[in-house]
């Protein structure tokens, strides 16, 4: 029997990182892993290590990279894409023109979190991908460093999909000895659960550099729990899913790893570094950034009181200072505890 062929859109940390697990799963899959920039995908297929995104990770003479996409795509029986969420739609775009004259297409998923616009109005990835492909498409979820990843380490995932078989068969396909993955059937729970959870990390990482304390920290996480449910039922998503790995899970991690790009931002950000200085210094996508706007945003268009994202969204604006942000959260109004 012929081995699948999974093919890896996007060699930054989280996708180099991921191309590495699946060379190690049993079924011994072939795996592509596609780099944009020719000079960045010869320069790692020749040193074997990804050292802009993922360095001192070796990686194995059987992982294939490329810069060309249809290499990459064409002989693929799953897609696992893993750009900035942002990048998603042209990058589904190109690779449905790869297939447009092909009988068999494969599913598309993605590892990328995050919200996308359509102009005015602010979508989940599905809403906008979804109608742009033929079979079926779905998200890899969960909390996950890549770093920990890469080295084999412990963890697991959820499968979400605009069909369960499809969601289900690439769960079981992903699945290795030391990561375990579930399907899940609330693709827009999972979804709103990647987005937020960056957005409180941002949150969770000014508070630790104001020095608040873990208690501060706790009522942070425990609070945009409930402002993630609160929004993900509002899209017809299901609050059970937020208490998983797609929600809870990633938001713990997120919060409080050290590893966290969000949290980081936050630390800086309480620091009193100006915005554009933090993502220079990361030298990395924090998700967290677009999607505070994009989630606030969307939380106004279904009446949502989501006011950490907003207290959030306003510090990256420009529009509030750290300090009163936070005096403007504890001084809000007491109510009862709702989740």
């Amino acid at each position: 029997m012929t081995a699948p062929t999974f093919a890896v859109l996007g060699a930054g940390a989280w996708g180099t990182a991921f191309a590495l697990h699946l060379t190690r799963l049993p079924s011994a899959p072939r795996v592509i892993l596609w780099e944009f920039d020719a000079q960045q995908a010869k320069t790692v297929a020749r040193d074997r290590v990804n050292t802009r995104f993922l360095p001192g990770v070796p990686l194995p003479p059987e992982l294939h990279i490329t810069a060309s996409l249809e290499e990459a795509a064409r002989e693929a029986s799953l897609l696992l894409a893993a750009p900035p969420v942002a990048v998603l739609p042209e990058l589904i775009e190109n690779c449905r023109r790869i297939f447009v004259a092909h009988s068999t297409v494969p599913p598309f998923f993605w590892l990328s979190k995050g919200l996308l616009s359509d102009g005015e109005n602010v979508l989940l990835p599905h809403q906008k991908l979804a109608p742009r492909w033929p079979t079926a498409v779905g998200i890899v979820s969960g909390p996950t460093f890549a770093q920990e990843v890469a080295q084999g380490l412990p963890t697991a995932l959820v499968v979400a999909a605009t069909q369960r078989e499809a969601a289900e068969q690439v769960a079981a396909h992903i699945r290795g000895d030391t990561l375990r993955v579930y399907a899940n059937d609330d693709l827009s729970g999972v979804e709103i659960g990647g987005a937020v959870k960056n957005v409180l990390a941002i949150a969770a990482g000014i508070s630790d550099g104001l020095k608040l304390g873990h208690n501060a920290r706790a009522t942070l996480m425990t609070r945009g729990l409930a402002e993630m449910a609160r929004l993900a039922e509002a899209l017809g998503g299901q609050r059970t899913t937020l208490m998983g790995l797609a929600g809870l899970g990633d938001l713990v991690l997120t919060c409080t790893g050290d590893l966290s790009r969000n949290r980081r931002v936050g630390m800086m950000l309480a620091e009193g570094l100006a915005l554009p200085d933090i993502l220079a210094r990361l030298g990395h996508v924090a998700e967290g950034v677009p999607a505070a706007r994009a989630v606030t945003r969307l939380a106004q268009q279904h009446a949502i009181e989501m006011p950490i994202a907003a207290m959030v969204s306003q510090i990256l604006d420009g529009k509030l200072a750290v300090k009163a942000a936070v005096e403007a959260l504890l001084q809000r109004a007491p109510k009862s505890e709702r989740f």
